[in-house]
Protein backbone atom coordinates (compact mmCIF):
# COMPACT_ATOMS: atom_id res chain seq x y z
CA UNK A 1 0.00 0.00 0.00
CA UNK A 2 1.83 3.19 -0.82
CA UNK A 3 0.97 6.95 -2.57
CA UNK A 4 -2.80 7.34 -2.37
CA UNK A 5 -3.73 3.79 -1.13
CA UNK A 6 -1.85 4.72 2.32
CA UNK A 7 -4.36 7.98 2.68
CA UNK A 8 -7.36 6.95 3.61
CA UNK A 9 -6.09 4.72 6.42
CA UNK A 10 -3.76 7.18 7.83
CA UNK A 11 -6.26 9.50 8.04
CA UNK A 12 -7.97 6.47 10.42
CA UNK A 13 -5.13 5.54 12.37
CA UNK A 14 -4.24 9.34 13.18
CA UNK A 15 -8.34 9.63 14.32
CA UNK A 16 -7.66 6.48 16.55
CA UNK A 17 -4.32 8.16 17.71
CA UNK A 18 -6.37 11.56 18.51
CA UNK A 19 -8.89 9.46 20.29
CA UNK A 20 -5.90 7.66 22.70
CA UNK A 21 -4.14 10.90 23.43
CA UNK A 22 -7.48 12.06 25.15
CA UNK A 23 -6.91 10.31 27.50
CA UNK A 24 -3.61 10.89 28.28
CA UNK A 25 -3.35 12.44 31.60
CA UNK A 26 -1.02 15.79 32.54
CA UNK A 27 1.65 15.08 36.05
CA UNK A 28 3.12 17.75 37.59
CA UNK A 29 6.95 16.15 36.75
CA UNK A 30 6.23 15.69 33.16
CA UNK A 31 4.09 19.27 32.66
CA UNK A 32 3.69 20.52 29.80
CA UNK A 33 3.82 17.13 28.08
CA UNK A 34 1.22 14.37 28.68
CA UNK A 35 1.44 10.40 29.35
CA UNK A 36 -0.50 7.43 28.84
CA UNK A 37 -1.14 4.84 32.17
CA UNK A 38 1.59 2.99 30.27
CA UNK A 39 2.69 2.85 26.41
CA UNK A 40 0.51 2.64 23.90
CA UNK A 41 1.90 0.04 21.00
CA UNK A 42 1.54 1.52 18.09
CA UNK A 43 0.12 -1.87 16.09
CA UNK A 44 -2.33 -1.68 18.63
CA UNK A 45 -3.88 1.11 17.75
CA UNK A 46 -3.39 0.67 13.68
CA UNK A 47 -5.16 -2.62 14.35
CA UNK A 48 -7.84 -1.10 16.35
CA UNK A 49 -8.10 1.57 13.16
CA UNK A 50 -7.81 -0.53 10.03
CA UNK A 51 -8.64 -4.04 10.91
CA UNK A 52 -7.57 -6.74 8.60
CA UNK A 53 -5.68 -4.08 7.01
CA UNK A 54 -3.35 -3.35 9.65
CA UNK A 55 -0.36 -5.55 8.21
CA UNK A 56 -0.30 -3.40 4.64
CA UNK A 57 0.40 -0.08 6.81
CA UNK A 58 3.33 1.41 6.44
CA UNK A 59 3.93 3.27 9.82
CA UNK A 60 6.72 5.41 8.54
CA UNK A 61 3.86 7.07 6.96
CA UNK A 62 2.77 8.89 10.30
CA UNK A 63 6.51 10.30 11.14
CA UNK A 64 6.08 13.54 10.93
CA UNK A 65 10.14 13.56 11.91
CA UNK A 66 12.99 11.92 13.83
CA UNK A 67 14.48 13.60 17.18
CA UNK A 68 16.96 11.08 17.52
CA UNK A 69 18.12 8.49 16.10
CA UNK A 70 20.45 6.17 17.69
CA UNK A 71 22.50 2.80 16.11
CA UNK A 72 25.11 0.29 17.71
CA UNK A 73 28.00 -1.32 15.53
CA UNK A 74 25.70 -4.63 16.11
CA UNK A 75 23.15 -3.78 14.30
CA UNK A 76 20.52 -2.74 16.72
CA UNK A 77 19.08 0.85 16.68
CA UNK A 78 16.28 2.99 18.45
CA UNK A 79 14.51 5.63 17.72
CA UNK A 80 12.20 8.63 19.24
CA UNK A 81 10.32 10.64 16.76
CA UNK A 82 7.19 12.65 16.38
CA UNK A 83 4.16 12.26 15.01
CA UNK A 84 2.21 15.22 14.29
CA UNK A 85 -2.05 14.70 14.57
CA UNK A 86 -4.69 16.90 12.75
CA UNK A 87 -5.42 18.64 15.85
CA UNK A 88 -1.75 19.83 15.80
CA UNK A 89 -0.58 18.19 18.68
CA UNK A 90 2.24 16.30 18.50
CA UNK A 91 2.67 12.44 20.00
CA UNK A 92 5.54 11.37 20.90
CA UNK A 93 6.98 7.28 19.49
CA UNK A 94 9.75 5.55 20.22
CA UNK A 95 10.87 2.61 18.00
CA UNK A 96 13.47 -0.10 18.53
CA UNK A 97 14.12 -3.16 17.05
CA UNK A 98 11.13 -4.81 18.16
CA UNK A 99 8.31 -2.43 18.66
CA UNK A 100 6.86 0.97 18.31
CA UNK A 101 5.17 2.63 21.25
CA UNK A 102 3.24 5.89 21.82
CA UNK A 103 5.16 7.45 24.85
CA UNK A 104 3.49 11.17 25.16
CA UNK A 105 1.64 13.64 23.85
CA UNK A 106 2.32 17.64 24.13
CA UNK A 107 2.39 20.51 22.40
CA UNK A 108 1.59 22.06 19.24
CA UNK A 109 3.59 20.68 16.49
CA UNK A 110 5.53 24.09 15.75
CA UNK A 111 8.76 25.08 17.69
CA UNK A 112 10.92 22.94 19.67
CA UNK A 113 10.01 23.56 23.45
CA UNK A 114 7.92 20.92 24.31
CA UNK A 115 11.22 18.16 22.04
CA UNK A 116 13.36 19.54 24.22
CA UNK A 117 11.09 18.93 27.80
CA UNK A 118 10.43 15.58 26.22
CA UNK A 119 14.35 14.38 25.12
CA UNK A 120 15.49 16.34 29.18
CA UNK A 121 12.69 14.01 30.64
CA UNK A 122 13.53 11.29 28.99
CA UNK A 123 17.25 11.48 29.45
CA UNK A 124 16.94 12.47 33.17
CA UNK A 125 15.22 9.26 34.05
CA UNK A 126 16.70 6.93 31.04
CA UNK A 127 12.82 6.99 30.59
CA UNK A 128 11.23 5.55 33.19
CA UNK A 129 9.04 8.65 33.51
CA UNK A 130 7.54 7.38 30.21
CA UNK A 131 7.04 3.92 30.83
CA UNK A 132 10.36 2.85 29.22
CA UNK A 133 13.83 1.47 30.61
CA UNK A 134 17.02 2.64 29.23
CA UNK A 135 20.23 0.63 28.94
CA UNK A 136 23.52 -0.33 27.34
CA UNK A 137 26.54 0.76 25.99
CA UNK A 138 27.06 4.36 24.43
CA UNK A 139 25.52 4.23 20.75
CA UNK A 140 27.99 4.21 17.78
CA UNK A 141 26.25 6.70 15.90
CA UNK A 142 23.65 9.56 16.59
CA UNK A 143 21.51 11.28 14.87
CA UNK A 144 19.44 14.45 16.58
CA UNK A 145 17.00 16.80 14.90
CA UNK A 146 17.95 19.77 17.57
CA UNK A 147 20.91 21.98 16.18
CA UNK A 148 22.32 23.19 19.22
CA UNK A 149 25.40 21.13 20.50
CA UNK A 150 25.23 22.34 24.27
CA UNK A 151 22.09 20.67 24.62
CA UNK A 152 23.23 17.36 22.74
CA UNK A 153 25.84 17.21 25.34
CA UNK A 154 23.63 18.04 28.47
CA UNK A 155 21.23 15.13 27.94
CA UNK A 156 23.91 12.58 26.83
CA UNK A 157 26.06 13.62 30.04
CA UNK A 158 22.29 12.86 31.86
CA UNK A 159 21.42 9.63 30.14
CA UNK A 160 24.88 8.28 30.45
CA UNK A 161 26.02 8.76 33.82
CA UNK A 162 21.62 7.75 34.28
CA UNK A 163 22.39 4.37 32.50
CA UNK A 164 25.70 3.56 34.14
CA UNK A 165 27.40 3.74 30.89
CA UNK A 166 30.55 5.86 31.61
CA UNK A 167 33.06 2.96 30.99
CA UNK A 168 31.77 2.26 26.96
CA UNK A 169 31.80 6.28 26.17
CA UNK A 170 35.49 6.77 27.59
CA UNK A 171 36.29 2.94 25.62
CA UNK A 172 35.12 4.66 22.44
CA UNK A 173 37.01 7.61 23.25
CA UNK A 174 40.14 5.49 24.07
CA UNK A 175 39.98 3.04 20.71
CA UNK A 176 39.90 6.68 18.90
CA UNK A 177 42.86 7.96 21.58
CA UNK A 178 40.42 10.80 22.54
CA UNK A 179 40.01 12.54 25.64
CA UNK A 180 41.59 11.81 28.89
CA UNK A 181 38.89 10.18 31.48
CA UNK A 182 38.97 13.26 33.83
CA UNK A 183 36.30 15.27 32.81
CA UNK A 184 33.42 13.51 31.76
CA UNK A 185 31.42 16.23 29.62
CA UNK A 186 34.68 16.78 27.52
CA UNK A 187 34.67 13.09 27.45
CA UNK A 188 30.77 12.84 26.05
CA UNK A 189 32.11 16.00 23.50
CA UNK A 190 34.38 13.48 21.91
CA UNK A 191 32.13 10.76 21.99
CA UNK A 192 29.32 12.69 20.40
CA UNK A 193 31.76 14.80 17.82
CA UNK A 194 32.92 11.07 16.60
CA UNK A 195 29.14 9.43 16.87
CA UNK A 196 28.04 12.17 14.91
CA UNK A 197 30.42 11.70 12.00
CA UNK A 198 29.58 7.97 11.18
Amino acid sequence: MTGLGQRQPRIRVLEGLERHAKQFRSREDLWPLRVPGEPVRLDDVIEEALGNGAQLFDTRTLRSRTLLHLSWDDGGSWDAWVIALPSKAKLYCDSDDEETRVLASGGRNEGEESDRVFLQLLAESAGQLFGIEMSGGAPSRVRLSIASGEFLVEFFVNLVEVIGAEGSVRAAIARASLGDGHDFQHDVEEWLEMALKT
